[in-house]
């Protein structure tokens, strides 16, 4: 218990509803002394695992030592770490075992604050029994924001009800070499289609009252080699004009309270004490007044791991100097060597007041300090995880994530054939699920709990469609056994047509082939699943090969002679049953790609944000042209795009650009008819081409896009309204601007597929912008008479 006599906090203003959270932050901070101040900066992992199989990066090297559960809580604690996320725990059980710490925390401090409750969420409320929805990429391929902001306001109003506050997601990080582990968690290769996506997850979790965590600003994703935590050789540019877009997009139009910094360092700086970055740029030029949190062990990284501090009290000092409020997983850095880094003055306690006015105003915002405060606001007996509602979402946003690559007419797999479904993920439920889903995270290492959701595989939904259906595994996912493929070979070569499944196992540092520490030398597939593929396509039987993986694989030439690819990126729970549908034909596949394919495994990883020089050239002989593009993805129906035009500003001298002000608006249309014989979605996006600039700039990039659903015949009007803000870019002073001259909007059915340009010139003065600019393309869908269509 604390050495300091319980406050009585009756009618104190801190509690007082009537005056705003920052005023109730400073009547509250003064009459805190400096132990109680350094307690809330802080969290408390107390289920940590020490056994070396943990979900961090070191972390059984960072959780020696920790003191007593009331020793821990005596001046109060900021943080409880992952209550439901380290170990599976009955919901009901969960939420009231959470409801006795709180209790704890509130008598053992003599403020009574209660501790901020944080989880992570990325593919769902991580917690045994919870709904497991599709991974990131999946989000991306989807190209259905509002779809992603349903499924975080359900991922939110679980984790509110069991007591939790925080979750660690969305991941903003835009994928830059696909070797990385963790590319499974990225929504894709474009900031725009990562911005917008990432926006709608905060917005889904926010207004259910949880508090969103960007994560993680910034430069993750741009590692040297995809090698997890290695040096980023990222210039500024890239950074402004690639990178940091999600983010503004996430903080203006998601409206997220929390950043968590990147273990990244750029050009020698660690993140974690970049000042530039996470005061300079984030707090005083965009404005945010939310929470800083470390992410795990990442300001004690910046003496073990990066050695730019001698002693975790110098780690402190750098980390809250550049603006990191809050420690996490546990008290480390920011405890004892804190506050006796304090009593010597060399930090400044005024850093520590910063970094606690901003905590206490969100734990004002979450009701944490209010009188009427409650450990659980029920008895939690009717607690459920995954229900009905969710389980639609995740199966409507698996269906939408399914990306139909290649068909030579195969799919969907005929009525009353042979089909033979081989390989080594076709009967693994673990195969739809990503690293920081609850089973694999955790419940890995708890195998005697089982799943706690159903997962059926592939093979158990295809087998409920397909009546002539035998399986052989083949190979394993890793290792080098191939006495399975015979097998598989001759179950190919009996049937009708093969449906051929690849892919990943999802895990965490080496436990797996995707996910975080799960890094890939080159962008073949794992083991011996190429060999595997090409002795079934040597027996001329119809293949249909389904990549059920966390990352794009090569697709190169010799994978040519499949009839039908289809790319899934980890589905979740119902993952089994959209590719099933999908298969059969009940679903019209409608995804995209976040991420380009590449044609060779041997390392040329390069998105398709490149400058003329980065594509295929004279001048090299080693050609970077994908397999398959970003934005591509095919239908079991046919659509007709025509009557490409500028709308306004109207065009005066038609042989002429059509004028579009730097700093105004230009709205583009464009027809699309549904010219087949059965209902589908067509993912009409729009590109920008600037030809010539000041410094080197993409041939094409995404600046709009849309899903487009019609019935056969349906006709509509595309229409966007482009703001002049979004061709802005980096320019040669280092500032961002729009810069007059000639450019296209392309309309495009993949930003390798142009089915439309318009040329128009944007008139005026060079012009800067800063964070206030115009984020977003409107988007508006005009729906036509429908018009008679032949079969």
């Amino acid at each position: 218990m604390s050495s300091q006599l319980p406050v009585d906090s009756g009618g104190a203003p801190w509690r007082d509803p009537r005056l705003s959270p920052t005023e109730r932050a400073e009547a509250l901070l003064p009459l805190m002394s400096l132990e109680e101040k350094v307690a809330q900066l802080v969290g408390v992992w107390v289920g940590a695992e020490t056994s070396g199989e943990g979900v961090a990066p070191h972390q059984s090297d960072m959780i020696d030592n920790v003191a007593p559960w009331s020793s821990l809580i005596q001046h109060g604690l900021g943080q409880l770490t992952r209550p439901f996320g380290t170990a599976p725990v009955d919901p009901v059980l969960g939420a009231r075992s959470l409801a006795a710490s709180q209790a704890q925390i509130v008598a053992a401090n003599r403020f009574g604050i209660p501790a901020q409750v944080h989880e992570e969420c990325l593919t769902g409320f991580a917690a045994w029994r919870a709904t497991v929805y599709p991974t990131p990429l999946s989000w991306g391929a989807s190209f259905d924001p509002e779809l992603v902001e349903a499924m975080a306001g359900r991922i939110g109003r679980s984790m509110r009800a069991a007591g939790v506050h925080q979750g660690l997601a969305p991941v903003l990080d835009v994928t830059r070499d696909y070797r990385w582990g963790r590319t499974e968690e990225t929504i894709g290769e474009d900031p725009y289609l990562v911005g917008t996506t990432g926006a709608a997850y905060v917005r889904g979790l926010e207004r259910a009252g949880v508090v969103a965590t960007l994560k993680h600003l910034a430069g993750y994703s741009a590692s040297r080699g995809g090698r997890n935590l290695a040096p980023v050789p990222m210039g500024r540019r890239e950074l402004a004009d690639i990178i940091l877009p999600p983010f503004e997009m996430a903080l203006r139009h998601g409206g997220a309270r929390s950043v968590m910094n990147s273990y990244a360092e750029i050009d020698g700086l660690p993140v974690a004490a970049d000042q530039e970055l996470l005061t300079g740029l984030l707090r005083d030029e965009w404005g945010f007044t939310g929470t800083v949190v470390a992410d795990y062990f990442s300001v004690r990284f910046l003496q073990t791991l990066h050695g730019v501090a001698d002693r975790p009290g110098d780690a402190a000092r750098l980390a809250l100097r550049a603006g990191i409020d809050v420690e996490l997983p546990t008290v480390d850095a920011f405890g004892a060597p804190l506050v006796e880094a304090v009593r010597r003055g060399e930090i400044d306690e005024a850093l520590i007041d910063r970094a606690l006015r901003r905590v206490l105003i969100q734990k004002v915002e979450l009701g944490l300090l209010d009188e009427d405060w409650q450990e659980l606001s029920d008895d939690g007996a009717d607690l459920r995880f995954d229900d009905e509602i969710s389980r639609d979402v995740a199966v409507r946003l698996a269906r939408e994530s399914v990306v139909l690559l290649r068909n030579t007419g195969v799919l969907p797999l005929p009525v009353g054939g042979r089909v033979a479904l081989v390989g080594p993920v076709a009967d693994d439920p673990m195969a739809m699920l990503g690293c920081y889903s609850f089973p694999n995270h955790v419940g890995v290492h708890h195998s005697e709990f089982g799943l706690g959701v159903d997962i059926p595989s592939l093979r158990d939904e295809l087998a409920r469609r397909v009546p002539l259906l035998s399986h052989e595994v083949g190979c394993g996912i890793t290792g080098e056994d191939t006495s399975g493929i015979p097998a598989a070979v001759a179950a190919v070569a009996a049937a009708d047509v093969c449906v051929l499944a690849v892919g990943d196992r999802a895990g965490m540092f080496g436990r797996g082939t995707s996910g975080e520490g799960c890094d890939a030398a080159d962008l073949q597939l794992p083991g011996v699943q190429a060999e595997l593929v090409r002795a079934v396509l040597a027996t001329g039987t119809p293949v249909v090969l389904v990549l059920m993986t966390g990352r794009p694989y090569a697709l190169g030439p010799e994978f040519d002679a499949a009839a039908a690819v289809v790319q899934a990126f980890f589905l979740g729970q119902l993952g089994g049953q959209a590719l099933a549908e999908v298969l059969t034909g009940a679903v019209n596949p409608s995804g995209r790609l976040p991420v380009s394919v590449p044609r060779d495994a041997g390392g040329m990883p390069s998105t398709y944000l490149s400058p003329p020089l980065g594509h295929r050239n004279r001048v090299s002989s080693v050609d970077p042209t994908p397999a398959y593009p970003f934005g591509h993805g095919l239908s079991y129906t046919t659509f007709e795009w025509s009557d490409a035009t500028v709308v306004e500003p109207a065009d005066e001298a038609q042989d002429a650009p059509a004028a579009w002000p730097v700093d105004g608006e230009v709205r583009v249309r464009i027809t699309v008819a549904n010219t087949g014989d059965r209902a589908g979605t067509e993912v009409v996006q729009l590109y920008l081409h600037d030809p010539v600039a000041q410094i080197t700039r993409p041939v094409v990039r995404l600046v709009g896009y849309t899903r487009l659903p019609l019935e056969p015949g349906e006709v509509a009007h595309v229409t966007f309204d482009v703001p002049a803000d979004v061709a802005s870019f980096t320019g040669l002073s280092g500032r961002r601007i729009v810069e007059p001259g000639d450019v296209e909007l392309r309309f495009g059915r993949s930003s390798g597929d142009t089915a439309a340009s318009l040329p128009l010139r944007l008139t005026g003065a060079e012009r800067q912008v800063g964070h206030q600019r115009d984020l977003l393309t409107s988007v508006r869908i005009e729906p036509l008479v429908a018009v008679p269509h032949s079969a």
